[in-house]
Formats: structure tokens, sequence, C-alpha cells
């Protein structure tokens, strides 16, 4: 294994491991722990997310002891203490750490996609900046109880990253350490002169922020042989990748995980097809997963809410199905964390297909066709809920949508009309009257080529949750009552009615909300709290810009692909 530190001496670059021997070589966990504000104080804070880089240790004598240059670490306020562990530190003393919040000019250049899932510098992990190039180097947002106003700060742009150096008071390393560094976010926002920074050049906030985020790093403490939870960045430990070979993606979107345990197949693929589009799966043989997911609607159904084998309609609205490898939850509640666990729901749900897993395996071992289609993708006779799981999955995972106009304007193979143009410019142009931006702000929360968030979001819908809390329903979290799961902008045009509940019949009407009609409540989402009161006023002419844009991302290619998956299996 190669040691990731390297030491400074009179100028000259030598191996660290070259000096001390693998006896005195040394693992350092550094462990970084946000403080979030108290829930019941001044301030709440939804994101707190950071990157940091160029990591060094002083050493007794003055000199450094640096890391590679590829190392970068990844810290967020909802992972709780994230832990790095750093192998190869010789022993000795040590004066000091040192790193940079955020990443030099050549680390913040680099294409976030050529990482495997798991870096730190991952799409996944919402620090791409993706229409400006670069990265977010720290994202502060949050709400003030007050007046329920927002506040968005994303530390950004080459040159803007902030060295903290913290004393470590002559630690002694002699054995396997933990250094424990606090980091108190209470002391970053408050008496701001502004409620949102980018962090461009002249911005009264920048130098005042930066200053804040070097003063709230602190040591905690550190200790020897202690920590025993498996660190959450081991480089040298690479996650395995499973190359289906079936699905060519473009490199425009992120490296992604295929799950290892269930490789996609031809016969595995050509399964979960007709389970899917097959009311077998349903009590009275009446209905499929294509009822409420039809393909020519991007995979969703096209009616506010979902009817389901007992006439009742559902709470919520059908969520297209496209790109699903890259979610990491599934409803718009996030119950399911896999799509293998996702797909069982529906079936057993009494208000959508409403019948039992036992008789399912039941009616597919007595049908003449399917022992032998899951012989093939298995070699298994059995037929279990887990091999309908597996096959459901492989199938959903085919499901991409990546060849829209917006993907061929960026391929330079057509271009965008004038007012599509406008429309993207004001895509991705936050609103800051106070630094001039007059923007629609949409990627803050539909961002990069996939043109959607990880995060679940209070968008302003309701003042109360009365009728539905969203994702506080499953985390019991009074912080998530409204936040739903943040849908893809891909396909917008096909996927009528619009948001959880279907309330909305036509993008002009979700532009609308937009602009004028967002309540305000304890939890909306910071990115829409720090907008005027009275809105974005957009003129009719932007509003139509942006609808012609959104308009770009409808996937031609999908609609084809569902005409043939729709000549091939009869919807019920």
């Amino acid at each position: 294994m190669t040691a990731p530190f390297r030491t400074w001496i009179g100028g000259a670059l030598a191996l660290g491991l070259a000096f001390c021997g693998s006896i005195a070589a040394q693992t350092v966990h550094l462990q970084v722990r946000p403080q979030l504000p108290q829930k019941d104080g001044n301030q709440t804070v939804s994101r707190c997310d950071f990157l940091l880089s160029q990591l060094a240790f002083q050493n007794g004598d003055g000199t450094w002891l640096e890391a590679r240059k590829d190392w970068f670490a990844f810290v967020s306020g909802k992972g709780g203490h994230r832990v790095f562990e750093l192998t190869g530190v010789p022993a000795g003393k040590y004066k000091s750490v040192r790193f940079l919040v955020g990443l030099d000019q050549t680390a913040n250049a680099q294409d976030p996609n050529q990482f495997p899932p798991g870096h730190a510098l991952h799409p996944a992990n919402g620090l791409q900046w993706e229409w400006q190039g670069g990265y977010i180097f720290l994202a502060l947002e949050g709400l003030n109880r007050a007046d329920e106003s927002g506040f968005s700060y994303h530390l950004a742009r080459s040159g803007n990253a902030v060295p903290v150096t913290v004393p470590l008071a002559d630690f002694e390393l002699k054995k396997a350490a933990t250094i424990r560094l606090d980091f108190d976010v209470s002391k970053i926002p408050g008496g701001l002169p502004g409620n949102s920074t980018h962090s461009r050049d002249g911005d009264p906030v920048l130098p005042i922020l930066r200053e804040r985020i070097e003063s709230a790093f602190s040591l905690d403490s550190i200790v020897h042989d202690v920590f025993q939870a498996e660190p959450q960045n081991r480089d040298e430990v690479a996650r395995v990748l499973a190359d289906p070979g079936l699905i060519p993606v473009t490199r425009r979107f992120p490296k992604v995980e295929f799950p290892a345990d269930n490789p996609l197949t031809e016969a595995g693929i050509e399964l979960g097809r007709q389970l899917f589009f097959d009311p077998i799966l349903s009590k009275g043989e009446t209905q499929s997963c294509a009822t409420c997911h039809e393909p020519a609607r991007s995979f969703s159904d096209g009616k506010a809410v979902s009817t389901g084998v007992s006439g009742a309609e559902g709470r919520r609205s059908s969520m297209p199905l496209f790109n699903l490898v890259w979610h990491e939850t599934f409803f718009w509640d996030g119950r399911a964390k896999s799509l293998r666990e996702q797909v069982l729901m529906p079936i057993t749900d009494p208000a959508e297909m409403g019948e039992t897993l036992e008789n399912v395996v039941a009616k597919l071992n007595a049908d003449p066709e399917y022992p032998a289609l899951f012989h093939a993708a298995f070699d298994s006779k059995s037929i279990t809920p887990d091999a309908i799981a597996r096959a459901l999955e492989q199938f959903l995972l085919t499901l991409v949508s990546q060849d829209s106009k917006f993907d061929r304007a960026m391929r330079r193979e057509v271009e965008f009309t004038p007012e599509e143009r406008r429309g993207l410019e004001l895509f991705v142009t936050e609103h800051d009257p106070a630094n001039g931006k007059f923007g629609a702000d949409c990627f803050h929360c539909h961002g990069g080529n996939l043109f959607r968030s990880k995060e679940f979001s209070n968008n302003g819908l309701n003042g109360d949750f009365t009728l539905d809390a969203g994702l506080a329903e499953i985390s019991g979290d009074r912080e998530d009552f409204g936040r739903f799961k943040v849908p893809s902008l891909r396909n917008i045009e096909l996927t009528a009615p619009y948001m959880h509940d279907g309330r909305f019949a036509t993008l002009e009407e979700v532009i609308g909300h937009y602009d004028s009609g967002v309540k305000r409540s304890p939890t909306l989402d910071p990115n829409l709290a720090k907008h005027p009161p009275a809105g974005l006023n957009l003129s009719d002419s932007d509003k139509a810009a942006l609808i012609s844009f959104l308009k770009t991302l409808t996937d031609p290619s999908l609609i084809e692909t569902a005409k043939e998956e729709c000549g091939t299996f009869s919807q019920p």
C-alpha cells in the first residue's frame, strides 16, 4: 500500500515512510464533528456540507508532513461525525494540523464525473457547481426563526478556499490515535451583510464568511486506540462496481454504482420487463406496474393521485421511473432505501395492487412460462419475492433518459432557440437582488445533468402539514415537515400534473407558484426562504422562456422505447 503522506525537508521531497520504517508508521483517524445550532434556537441549519483538501501535520521542528495531492474529504452535518483514516503517519511530535476548506485551482477544475461513487468529489455529494464549473467548497443553508426568512451561503471559486490551522499542543504520536476537531456552525451565520452569497468578487459577505469559517474549527481532544467505527473514506478500499455492459451511459452523468449482487443480464432484464407489464402481480389481475407508470408519460400516469385495484384513490402522485440508478431513496417520502425494496411495496399495498407476495409466487409458479424465465435469469427453479424484486430492479435500471434536445445541444449537435437559451440563463442564475442577480434560482434544487437533488425539500406548497407531513412521517423529525423527494425535471413536459399531490395541471402553474405563490413555514427550503416576500417578479416573457427551456429536457428516445414497450404488452 502506498503511504499517503510525504514530508518536506529543506525543500526536498521525501516519502514519509522512508524515514520511519513500518513499525513507526501509525494510523491516525481524523474526526471532524460539525456542531449544529440547537433546534430551538434563533436559527436552524438544514444543510452544512463542505470539502477538505491539502491536509498536513506540522512536525515538532516546524516542517510539514503533507498528504498526497489527491487527498480530499467530504463532511456533512447530516452525516454526523465524519472520520477519515490516515495511514503511514510517522511517529513523533506534532504541533498542529492544517487543511483547506475547499480546493485549489487545479483540483477545482477537475471533471467530477470521473470519480467513482463514494469519492469526496463525486457529484452525489451535492457540491458540484454544475452550471458554472468547479465545486462549492462549503454550503451553509438554514432559516431564521423570527421571520422565517432563509439564508444560503455558498463558498466557492478558486482563490476563496479557506486555509485552517488548528494547534495540537505538541501532540506525540506513538500509536494509533484519533484527533477530534469540532466545527462550530453557530459561529458563521448571523449578522452577515446579506442572506446569501455565491462568492463573487466584491460580495461583502464573502470576506466575513471566510474569516468565520476559519475561526469555527477547534481541537476537542486527541485520544489513543479508542476509535472502533469503520472510517468513512478509505480511498485504498475501492467500492465494488458492477459493469453491466448493457447500458451505454453518457460521460456527462456521474459515475454510478450498479448492485454488485444483482448484475444486469439480458434474461434478468427481460423477465423484469414482462413482470412490469403483467397484471398477474395484482389482486384480481386487473392492474400492472405500467398502469400507474405508463411508458409514454415517462413512466408516470397523468393523474393527480393514483387509483388502486379497489378503485380508491391514493394520497400521492405516481412518480416517473427513469435514471433510477442515481437515486438513493424512493417514494416521495423516501421510505424505501433501495429499488429492490421499493418494487415490492406497491404489490402489497391495499391502496395500490392489493396482493400478497405468497399469492404472487403461487400464480407465477402456476404460469406455463414464468418458471423457465426465472430459471434462465437466476439459475434457480424456485420463484421467490426476492427474485421478483431483483428482476424488476434489473429492468427499471435500464430506463435511462439522456438524449433530449438539451443533451444534444450540450454535444453541439443542435442549438437552442433564443427563448430556450434565455430560459436556461434564468434556470442557472440565482435570485440575489442585492448583488444584481435576478434569475429564477432553479438550479439549487434541480442541479446537474440529472436535474435533481438527493435532498428532500419543502418547496412552499403549504403553510401547515396536517394532510401530508412528507418525510417527517418516516423520520419522526419535526424539521422534516413538508419535505418531499426532489424529482428530476427531465421529461417534465410529459409528467403532468405536478407536485406530490398533483395540484398543478400545467407548467405555467408551477412557474407561477415559484414566482409568487411560495408559502412560508418553519421548514421552508432556505433557497426559497431567502427570496423577497413578494417573490421573484418574473416577467411573462421570462416565464415563457423557462417553460421553453424545460421542454428541451424531453427525451424522444425514451418515448420511442416506450412505444415499443406498449406495443408488446397490453395496458390493463
